[in-house]
Protein backbone atom coordinates (compact mmCIF):
# COMPACT_ATOMS: atom_id res chain seq x y z
CA UNK A 1 0.00 0.00 0.00
CA UNK A 2 2.58 2.31 0.75
CA UNK A 3 4.28 1.61 -2.54
CA UNK A 4 1.08 2.40 -4.19
CA UNK A 5 0.45 5.63 -2.32
CA UNK A 6 4.13 6.87 -3.02
CA UNK A 7 3.79 6.23 -6.98
CA UNK A 8 0.74 8.14 -7.22
CA UNK A 9 2.38 11.02 -5.53
CA UNK A 10 4.93 11.35 -7.80
CA UNK A 11 2.70 11.35 -10.30
CA UNK A 12 1.39 15.32 -10.11
CA UNK A 13 4.70 16.41 -9.37
CA UNK A 14 5.81 14.86 -12.92
CA UNK A 15 2.88 16.62 -14.45
CA UNK A 16 3.78 20.26 -12.74
CA UNK A 17 7.35 19.96 -13.74
CA UNK A 18 6.41 19.33 -17.52
CA UNK A 19 4.12 22.02 -17.53
CA UNK A 20 6.70 24.81 -16.04
CA UNK A 21 8.77 23.19 -18.43
CA UNK A 22 6.39 24.06 -21.46
CA UNK A 23 5.58 27.19 -19.83
CA UNK A 24 9.77 27.87 -19.86
CA UNK A 25 9.81 26.73 -23.43
CA UNK A 26 7.00 28.79 -24.94
CA UNK A 27 8.69 31.62 -23.60
CA UNK A 28 11.35 31.94 -25.83
CA UNK A 29 9.35 31.43 -28.60
CA UNK A 30 7.43 34.58 -28.07
CA UNK A 31 10.38 36.12 -28.29
CA UNK A 32 11.62 35.13 -30.80
CA UNK A 33 8.52 35.62 -32.79
CA UNK A 34 8.50 39.25 -31.59
CA UNK A 35 11.76 40.18 -32.57
CA UNK A 36 10.91 38.59 -35.56
CA UNK A 37 7.92 40.24 -36.50
CA UNK A 38 9.86 43.56 -35.52
CA UNK A 39 12.91 42.87 -37.87
CA UNK A 40 10.39 41.71 -40.68
CA UNK A 41 8.79 45.09 -40.13
CA UNK A 42 12.54 47.00 -39.64
CA UNK A 43 13.36 45.19 -43.29
CA UNK A 44 10.14 46.28 -44.81
CA UNK A 45 10.36 49.74 -44.10
CA UNK A 46 14.24 49.89 -45.33
CA UNK A 47 12.79 47.93 -48.19
CA UNK A 48 10.07 50.87 -48.67
CA UNK A 49 12.83 53.84 -47.92
CA UNK A 50 15.22 52.05 -50.58
CA UNK A 51 12.89 51.57 -53.49
CA UNK A 52 11.38 55.31 -52.54
CA UNK A 53 14.86 56.77 -52.98
CA UNK A 54 15.39 54.47 -56.24
CA UNK A 55 12.13 56.20 -57.59
CA UNK A 56 12.95 59.45 -56.62
CA UNK A 57 16.65 58.76 -58.52
CA UNK A 58 14.67 57.27 -61.14
CA UNK A 59 13.02 60.50 -61.86
CA UNK A 60 15.62 62.67 -61.71
CA UNK A 61 17.69 59.99 -64.45
CA UNK A 62 14.28 60.50 -66.34
CA UNK A 63 13.67 64.07 -66.27
CA UNK A 64 18.00 64.92 -66.98
CA UNK A 65 17.47 62.46 -69.78
CA UNK A 66 14.25 64.20 -71.12
CA UNK A 67 16.25 67.24 -70.85
CA UNK A 68 19.12 65.81 -72.95
CA UNK A 69 17.05 64.95 -75.55
CA UNK A 70 15.66 68.17 -76.24
CA UNK A 71 18.98 70.41 -78.29
CA UNK A 72 17.66 73.51 -76.59
CA UNK A 73 17.06 72.05 -72.95
CA UNK A 74 20.43 71.02 -72.65
CA UNK A 75 22.04 73.90 -74.25
CA UNK A 76 20.41 75.82 -71.62
CA UNK A 77 20.46 73.12 -68.59
CA UNK A 78 22.18 73.97 -65.41
CA UNK A 79 25.75 72.64 -64.93
CA UNK A 80 26.15 74.50 -61.64
CA UNK A 81 25.11 73.48 -57.99
CA UNK A 82 21.67 74.41 -58.14
CA UNK A 83 22.14 75.70 -53.98
CA UNK A 84 24.49 78.27 -55.07
CA UNK A 85 23.01 81.57 -55.04
CA UNK A 86 23.80 85.16 -52.75
CA UNK A 87 22.81 83.38 -49.18
CA UNK A 88 24.78 80.48 -49.52
CA UNK A 89 27.77 81.33 -51.96
CA UNK A 90 29.61 82.77 -48.72
CA UNK A 91 29.36 79.95 -46.44
CA UNK A 92 31.97 77.85 -48.08
CA UNK A 93 35.62 79.76 -47.91
CA UNK A 94 36.43 78.39 -50.92
CA UNK A 95 34.53 81.38 -52.92
CA UNK A 96 37.29 83.22 -50.97
CA UNK A 97 40.10 81.13 -52.14
CA UNK A 98 38.24 81.33 -55.94
CA UNK A 99 38.24 85.21 -56.22
CA UNK A 100 41.87 85.83 -54.70
CA UNK A 101 42.68 83.46 -57.42
CA UNK A 102 41.04 85.19 -60.14
CA UNK A 103 42.29 88.68 -58.59
CA UNK A 104 46.30 87.20 -59.02
CA UNK A 105 45.94 85.08 -62.26
CA UNK A 106 44.35 88.50 -64.25
CA UNK A 107 46.95 90.90 -62.06
CA UNK A 108 49.72 88.75 -63.75
CA UNK A 109 48.42 88.31 -67.17
CA UNK A 110 47.67 91.83 -67.14
CA UNK A 111 51.78 92.17 -65.95
CA UNK A 112 52.78 89.88 -68.71
CA UNK A 113 50.42 91.95 -70.80
CA UNK A 114 52.15 95.20 -70.11
CA UNK A 115 55.54 94.11 -69.81
CA UNK A 116 56.28 91.81 -73.14
CA UNK A 117 53.17 93.65 -75.46
CA UNK A 118 50.62 92.37 -77.19
CA UNK A 119 52.81 91.85 -80.34
CA UNK A 120 54.43 88.70 -78.76
CA UNK A 121 52.16 85.81 -79.07
CA UNK A 122 54.38 83.62 -78.51
CA UNK A 123 55.41 84.74 -75.16
CA UNK A 124 52.24 85.25 -74.28
CA UNK A 125 51.21 81.11 -74.50
CA UNK A 126 54.39 80.66 -71.89
CA UNK A 127 52.83 83.01 -69.59
CA UNK A 128 49.45 81.97 -69.41
CA UNK A 129 50.79 78.36 -69.58
CA UNK A 130 52.42 78.98 -66.01
CA UNK A 131 49.66 81.44 -64.78
CA UNK A 132 46.58 78.73 -65.77
CA UNK A 133 48.32 76.02 -64.10
CA UNK A 134 49.09 78.15 -60.70
CA UNK A 135 45.31 79.50 -59.93
CA UNK A 136 43.03 76.48 -62.13
CA UNK A 137 42.48 74.53 -58.98
CA UNK A 138 41.61 77.60 -57.05
CA UNK A 139 39.16 79.30 -59.85
CA UNK A 140 39.11 77.54 -62.75
CA UNK A 141 41.12 79.81 -64.28
CA UNK A 142 38.53 82.38 -66.37
CA UNK A 143 41.26 85.13 -66.01
CA UNK A 144 38.77 86.79 -68.70
CA UNK A 145 35.49 88.31 -68.23
CA UNK A 146 34.89 87.27 -71.74
CA UNK A 147 35.06 83.86 -70.40
CA UNK A 148 33.03 83.78 -67.28
CA UNK A 149 30.15 85.75 -69.20
CA UNK A 150 30.69 82.76 -71.59
CA UNK A 151 30.71 80.23 -68.69
CA UNK A 152 27.44 82.31 -67.26
CA UNK A 153 25.69 82.36 -70.25
CA UNK A 154 26.10 78.54 -70.92
CA UNK A 155 25.13 78.48 -67.10
CA UNK A 156 28.31 76.55 -66.12
CA UNK A 157 28.75 79.22 -62.96
CA UNK A 158 26.14 80.95 -61.06
CA UNK A 159 25.21 84.53 -61.96
CA UNK A 160 26.87 85.58 -58.23
CA UNK A 161 29.73 83.44 -59.27
CA UNK A 162 30.15 85.23 -62.12
CA UNK A 163 29.70 88.48 -61.17
CA UNK A 164 32.08 87.58 -58.33
CA UNK A 165 34.60 86.64 -60.82
CA UNK A 166 34.04 89.99 -63.02
CA UNK A 167 34.79 92.37 -59.87
CA UNK A 168 37.77 89.92 -58.94
CA UNK A 169 39.40 90.12 -62.13
CA UNK A 170 38.73 94.12 -63.06
CA UNK A 171 40.61 94.52 -59.35
CA UNK A 172 43.64 92.17 -60.48
CA UNK A 173 43.79 93.72 -63.86
CA UNK A 174 44.57 97.25 -62.07
CA UNK A 175 46.30 95.91 -59.23
CA UNK A 176 48.70 94.30 -61.98
CA UNK A 177 48.77 97.61 -63.64
CA UNK A 178 49.57 99.52 -60.41
CA UNK A 179 52.81 96.80 -59.63
CA UNK A 180 54.33 97.45 -63.35
CA UNK A 181 54.12 101.35 -63.58
CA UNK A 182 54.92 101.53 -59.84
CA UNK A 183 58.35 99.86 -61.26
CA UNK A 184 57.97 101.99 -64.99
CA UNK A 185 58.09 105.40 -62.71
CA UNK A 186 60.59 104.40 -60.66
CA UNK A 187 62.96 103.79 -63.54
CA UNK A 188 62.44 106.94 -64.69
CA UNK A 189 62.49 109.00 -61.69
CA UNK A 190 66.35 107.27 -61.60
CA UNK A 191 67.09 108.58 -65.10
CA UNK A 192 68.26 105.01 -66.02
CA UNK A 193 65.27 104.92 -68.39
CA UNK A 194 63.66 107.59 -70.84
CA UNK A 195 59.96 108.21 -71.26
CA UNK A 196 59.99 108.54 -74.88
CA UNK A 197 62.49 104.94 -75.45
CA UNK A 198 61.02 102.84 -73.52
CA UNK A 199 56.59 103.82 -73.06
CA UNK A 200 53.77 100.74 -71.75
CA UNK A 201 51.68 99.96 -74.21
CA UNK A 202 48.58 101.30 -74.83
CA UNK A 203 45.59 101.34 -76.33
CA UNK A 204 45.06 103.79 -79.68
CA UNK A 205 41.57 104.71 -80.33
CA UNK A 206 40.06 103.98 -83.65
CA UNK A 207 39.63 107.64 -84.30
CA UNK A 208 42.96 108.19 -84.04
CA UNK A 209 44.13 105.67 -86.51
CA UNK A 210 45.02 107.31 -89.87
CA UNK A 211 43.82 105.92 -93.28
CA UNK A 212 44.66 107.14 -96.78
CA UNK A 213 41.21 107.24 -97.81
CA UNK A 214 39.89 110.55 -96.56
CA UNK A 215 36.84 109.74 -93.72
CA UNK A 216 37.35 106.20 -93.44
CA UNK A 217 37.00 104.35 -89.89
CA UNK A 218 38.48 101.87 -88.53
CA UNK A 219 36.25 101.32 -85.79
CA UNK A 220 34.36 98.20 -86.96
CA UNK A 221 37.29 96.70 -88.23
CA UNK A 222 39.18 96.95 -84.39
CA UNK A 223 35.68 95.93 -83.22
CA UNK A 224 35.83 92.32 -85.54
CA UNK A 225 39.25 91.93 -84.50
CA UNK A 226 38.26 91.93 -80.59
CA UNK A 227 34.68 89.71 -80.87
CA UNK A 228 36.29 87.14 -83.24
CA UNK A 229 39.56 86.80 -81.04
CA UNK A 230 37.23 86.60 -78.10
CA UNK A 231 35.01 83.52 -79.87
CA UNK A 232 38.44 81.63 -80.43
CA UNK A 233 39.33 82.19 -76.62
CA UNK A 234 35.87 81.24 -75.06
CA UNK A 235 35.94 78.12 -77.99
CA UNK A 236 38.98 76.68 -76.61
CA UNK A 237 38.39 77.14 -73.46
CA UNK A 238 35.01 75.45 -73.70
CA UNK A 239 37.05 72.55 -75.46
CA UNK A 240 39.80 72.88 -72.79
CA UNK A 241 36.97 71.87 -69.80
CA UNK A 242 36.85 68.48 -71.80
CA UNK A 243 40.71 67.87 -69.70
CA UNK A 244 40.02 69.83 -66.55
CA UNK A 245 40.62 66.45 -65.22
CA UNK A 246 44.29 66.98 -66.56
CA UNK A 247 45.66 70.32 -65.42
CA UNK A 248 48.41 70.35 -68.08
CA UNK A 249 46.50 69.39 -70.85
CA UNK A 250 43.79 72.36 -69.77
CA UNK A 251 46.07 74.86 -69.18
CA UNK A 252 47.74 73.90 -72.74
CA UNK A 253 44.74 73.71 -74.56
CA UNK A 254 44.10 77.17 -72.74
CA UNK A 255 47.20 78.85 -73.80
CA UNK A 256 46.95 77.38 -77.33
CA UNK A 257 43.35 79.26 -77.70
CA UNK A 258 45.20 82.72 -76.63
CA UNK A 259 48.28 82.20 -78.80
CA UNK A 260 45.69 81.28 -81.75
CA UNK A 261 43.38 84.49 -80.82
CA UNK A 262 46.94 86.91 -80.34
CA UNK A 263 47.80 85.21 -83.69
CA UNK A 264 44.75 86.32 -85.72
CA UNK A 265 44.90 89.45 -84.47
CA UNK A 266 48.32 90.91 -85.30
CA UNK A 267 48.56 88.97 -88.82
CA UNK A 268 44.99 90.81 -89.53
CA UNK A 269 45.70 94.11 -87.59
CA UNK A 270 49.24 94.55 -89.27
CA UNK A 271 49.45 92.41 -92.45
CA UNK A 272 45.78 93.10 -94.06
CA UNK A 273 44.96 96.24 -92.09
CA UNK A 274 47.90 97.92 -92.04
CA UNK A 275 47.47 99.08 -88.31
CA UNK A 276 51.17 99.12 -86.51
CA UNK A 277 49.72 100.42 -83.13
CA UNK A 278 48.18 98.45 -80.52
CA UNK A 279 44.59 98.36 -81.09
CA UNK A 280 43.68 94.73 -79.78
CA UNK A 281 43.50 93.55 -75.98
CA UNK A 282 41.02 90.44 -75.87
CA UNK A 283 40.41 91.10 -72.54
CA UNK A 284 37.59 93.58 -70.97
CA UNK A 285 39.23 93.80 -67.42
CA UNK A 286 42.83 94.71 -69.43
CA UNK A 287 41.50 96.85 -71.29
CA UNK A 288 40.53 99.24 -68.49
CA UNK A 289 43.97 99.92 -67.33
CA UNK A 290 44.68 99.77 -71.27
CA UNK A 291 43.07 103.43 -71.33
CA UNK A 292 39.41 102.21 -71.68
CA UNK A 293 38.38 105.39 -69.55
CA UNK A 294 39.05 108.50 -71.16
CA UNK A 295 41.56 110.95 -68.95
CA UNK A 296 39.27 114.08 -69.65
CA UNK A 297 36.51 115.58 -71.01
CA UNK A 298 34.78 119.08 -71.66
CA UNK A 299 31.47 117.54 -70.37
CA UNK A 300 28.96 114.29 -69.40
CA UNK A 301 28.39 114.37 -73.21
CA UNK A 302 32.05 114.62 -74.84
CA UNK A 303 33.00 112.05 -71.71
CA UNK A 304 29.82 109.71 -73.16
CA UNK A 305 30.69 109.95 -76.98
CA UNK A 306 34.55 109.01 -76.03
CA UNK A 307 33.80 105.90 -73.91
CA UNK A 308 30.55 104.48 -75.58
CA UNK A 309 32.63 103.21 -78.73
CA UNK A 310 35.46 102.16 -76.45
CA UNK A 311 32.79 100.22 -74.49
CA UNK A 312 31.11 98.85 -77.59
CA UNK A 313 34.74 97.50 -79.19
CA UNK A 314 36.46 96.29 -75.90
CA UNK A 315 33.64 94.92 -73.53
CA UNK A 316 29.86 94.06 -75.64
CA UNK A 317 31.36 92.67 -78.61
CA UNK A 318 33.90 90.80 -76.91
CA UNK A 319 31.68 89.34 -74.24
CA UNK A 320 29.39 88.62 -76.76
CA UNK A 321 31.98 86.39 -78.56
CA UNK A 322 32.60 84.52 -75.26
CA UNK A 323 28.68 83.51 -75.28
CA UNK A 324 29.15 82.68 -79.04
CA UNK A 325 32.60 80.48 -78.40
CA UNK A 326 31.04 78.45 -75.19
CA UNK A 327 27.87 77.79 -77.82
CA UNK A 328 29.95 76.71 -81.12
CA UNK A 329 31.28 74.66 -78.69
CA UNK A 330 28.12 72.95 -77.55
CA UNK A 331 26.74 72.76 -80.67
CA UNK A 332 29.69 70.77 -82.06
CA UNK A 333 29.80 68.58 -79.23
CA UNK A 334 26.07 67.68 -79.58
CA UNK A 335 26.56 67.09 -83.06
CA UNK A 336 29.50 64.50 -83.19
CA UNK A 337 27.34 62.63 -79.89
CA UNK A 338 29.65 64.22 -76.98
CA UNK A 339 28.49 65.34 -73.29
CA UNK A 340 28.32 69.09 -73.14
CA UNK A 341 31.89 69.49 -71.34
CA UNK A 342 31.18 71.18 -67.86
Amino acid sequence: MATTKAKSAKKPNAKKTSTKSKVAASKPKTVKAVEAKTTKKAKVTKVDKVEKKADKVAEEKVKVISEKTHPIKEFFARKFDASENILTIFKDTKIIGAIIGEIIGTGLITGIALTLGLFNPLYLIFGYLGVTLAVFALSGAHLNPAITVGMMASRRVSVIRGVLYIVAQVIGAWLGFLVVNGFYNAGIASGNIVADTTTLPTLTPASEITATTEGFSFFWAITMIEFIGAIILAFFFARALVYKRSPFTFAITIAAGVFVAMLFAVVISSTYLGIQDNIFVLNPATAFVFGLLPGSAEGFDALMNALMPMLVTYVIFPMLGGIIGFYLSDFASKLSGKELAN
